[in-house]
């Protein structure tokens, strides 16, 4: 029976974090502390814990068996269509922190006997279910600001005309775009001033942009009415469309901003503010403040482009 104690706890972690991720994703609708945090230090430590209290084990190994244990759910994600590998890439540094934060308290737990393994077991339970409930009862209240300027040498006025509308962009060269993530490709627009509508076009569909402020040539601003995916997920092994993709990052309002700095020189600044439901949000407000900098870049450097002809 000895030598089956770590095939079992490992198929038991997997298990659990199944059924975690089920209630969290699947039934309340959530990806946060329990998903990204809760779970991958379940799978370092329940494995770490179960292995040692049976047999000799040093701190490197319960790294190691937390380790491969994540690396098996990550496989699993991939397997069973529930994530694209790009997500679990981006998940990573808060998942391996967490899994061995899990693997050192299981291996540290059983070397000072600190806790009866039942009164551990009700510990974790009482856990889970205070994450879920926590993850389930919190939303996203404040707007994200990402502010993003470029220096065009060119009018105000031509800057403004190339702002409103601009032509297709050229494919893009950058690497984050090359993962799946969606990325604007030429903007246009019906009507003119307060009330107009702007489409600003990606590969994954448009963004229909009331406009609400035309202060021509210093100041756009429009709400987003209704916005594409923001990426094409990528899945080795089927074509997969996880919920996340569906309302858990949402872009409301955006602006542009120019500003004449002398009579060839214009500053012109772009402005997005977004909600993003997915928590720990200073986690992933890193990784979308990064995104949607990059996302500006590519229009402001076109437009900069376009005016300095």
């Amino acid at each position: 029976m000895q030598k089956y104690i770590r095939p079992i706890s490992v198929i038991t972690s997997l298990l659990i974090v199944g059924v975690l991720g089920y209630l969290s994703i699947e039934v309340l609708g959530n990806y946060g502390w329990t998903v990204f945090l809760i779970s991958p230090f379940l799978t370092g430590f329940i494995p770490v814990y179960w292995v040692s209290r049976s047999s000799k084990m040093d701190l490197t190994g319960s790294y190691l068996l937390g380790l491969s244990t994540l690396l098996l759910a990550a496989l699993g994600l991939l397997v069973f269509a529930i994530e694209g590998l790009v997500c679990i890439i981006m998940g990573l540094p808060i998942f391996v922190l967490c899994n061995m934060l899990g693997a050192y308290l299981g291996f540290k737990l059983n070397q000072k006997k600190w806790l009866q393994t039942k009164t551990l077991g009700l510990i974790l339970i009482l856990i889970s279910i205070s994450t879920l409930s926590f993850d389930y009862v919190n939303e996203p209240k404040d707007l994200i600001p990402v502010r993003t300027s470029v220096i065009v040498h060119a009018p105000i006025d031509e800057v403004w005309e190339n702002v409103v509308t601009f032509d297709k962009i050229e494919e893009p060269t950058d690497w984050l775009f090359k993962t799946g993530i969606s990325y604007p490709t030429d903007a246009t627009i019906e009507g003119h001033g307060v009330g107009a509508i702007r489409y600003c076009n990606f590969t994954t569909g448009s963004f229909v942009e009331p406009i609400t402020t035309w202060n021509a040539p210093t100041l756009l601003q429009f709400d987003v009415a209704k916005q594409p995916t923001p990426m094409n997920e990528f899945n080795p092994f089927w074509d997969v469309a996880p919920k996340h993709l569906d309302g858990y990052f949402v872009s409301h309002k955006g602006q542009f901003k120019l500003n004449k700095i002398d009579d060839n020189t214009t500053e012109l600044e772009g402005t997005t503010w977004y909600t993003v439901d997915i928590t720990p949000e200073l986690y992933w407000k890193t990784w979308s403040d990064f995104i949607i900098h990059r996302i500006h870049k590519r229009v402001l450097n076109h437009i900069k482009l376009e005016s300095e002809g």
